[in-house]
């Protein structure tokens, strides 16, 4: 076979491909599908994961003239949230905005994301991009089929049918939902019941009173409306033992099928939205106090020695516990502790 005859059947069987079409500046294009649990807004309106995802899609598209498009499922609207990370593993999901520790019953490692106690202001969180601690956790996701694309940290508080929770004392004999394996761990050191569910189930809970109360993101707090069936609130703005890593993420797989210019653009938008992100999550970390007052609720913050409190407990249980899970869990431990 000619050599042009030969490049003739490999363009052929790319066109053929349902994923690829041709087109004259970029190697193939492409139509990728985000998934995120949050409420569906606009690029302007909303909330700001919905947000970034879509000025995420509009951008590279722009910069790819074209040879990427995206399609956005909020709201768990193409799949369960609990399935997505799995599913961008398998590449059965392109990409996703989602908790990562959602995901720590697969991958252990992950848990580092929601780790209390262990990220306490925004510039630590982000400041694990280009620490040892980022480069680890982002070897350990690629070796198990995930690209992170943009860092994204969120700071959290406490939605409570009753009174507000401060203090470990506060938390006895309350049903509380934490958001991972080892903030369940500190709660129940701290003589708690916990919920295991994800952030978009938190408000029917709370309403028939199978949980007394959440902990998650300032930004969750605003977007699920938790404020309907709170009595209480304790804010992140002033430090919080929570803090949560829900990057955007691309399928491994899905990734390395693109062009390198592809490839490229889409870690380039990822990295400068990172800043639309953080302002967006101190914002909502401060407007949720205003949002609570309106319907009457307390408002409570946390002060440097009750941040040591809750941080004690979590040494001792959730961090010990998962450090001795494996080496590349004591590793990444030992690296975040470096970064406090």
């Amino acid at each position: 076979m000619s050599t042009l005859s030969s490049r003739r059947a490999v363009l052929g069987a790319i066109a053929a491909s349902p994923f690829f079409s041709m087109t004259s500046s970029w190697a193939q294009t492409a139509t990728l599908k985000i998934s995120h649990q949050f409420p569906g807004g606009t690029v302007t309106e909303g909330d700001f994961r919905d947000r970034l995802c879509r000025m995420f899609a509009t951008e590279v598209e722009k910069r790819s003239k074209g040879s990427l498009k995206f399609e956005i499922y909020p709201g768990s609207s193409l799949m369960k949230t609990n399935a997505q990370f799995s599913s961008m593993r398998k590449g059965a999901l392109d990409l996703s905005l989602v908790p990562l520790s959602y995901a720590g019953g697969e991958v252990p490692e992950v848990n580092i994301g929601l780790m209390p106690g262990l990220v306490t202001s925004y510039d630590q969180g982000y400041g694990w991009k280009n620490a040892e601690v980022g480069k680890e956790l982002n070897r350990i996701l690629l070796d198990k089929g995930i690209v992170v694309v943009s860092w994204i940290w969120q700071a959290g508080g406490v939605a409570s049918r009753g009174k507000p929770i401060v203090d470990p004392d506060d938390a006895k004999g309350m049903k509380i939902r934490g958001g991972s394996r080892e903030m369940d761990l500190i709660l129940k050191a701290a003589g708690a019941a916990v919920v295991s569910l994800p952030s978009n189930e938190i408000y029917a809970a709370m309403q028939t009173g199978a949980m007394d109360a959440a902990l998650t993101s300032s930004t969750s707090l605003i977007s699920f409306r938790l404020e309907e069936v709170s009595k209480s609130l304790t804010t992140g703005r002033t430090g919080a033992y929570w803090f949560m890593f829900e990057p955007l993420m691309m399928s491994k797989s899905v990734f390395d099928k693109l062009s390198k210019d592809q490839q490229a653009t889409i870690m380039a938008v990822g990295a400068e939205l990172e800043a639309f992100a953080r302002k967006s999550a101190q914002l909502d970390d401060s407007l949720v106090a205003a949002v609570y007052q309106k319907t009457g609720a307390k408002i409570a913050d946390l002060n440097p020695a009750t941040l040591k409190k809750w941080q004690a407990i979590a040494r001792t249980t959730a961090w010990k516990d998962y450090g001795e899970k494996n080496e590349n869990c004591a590793k990444l431990l030992k690296l975040a502790e470096k970064t406090l």
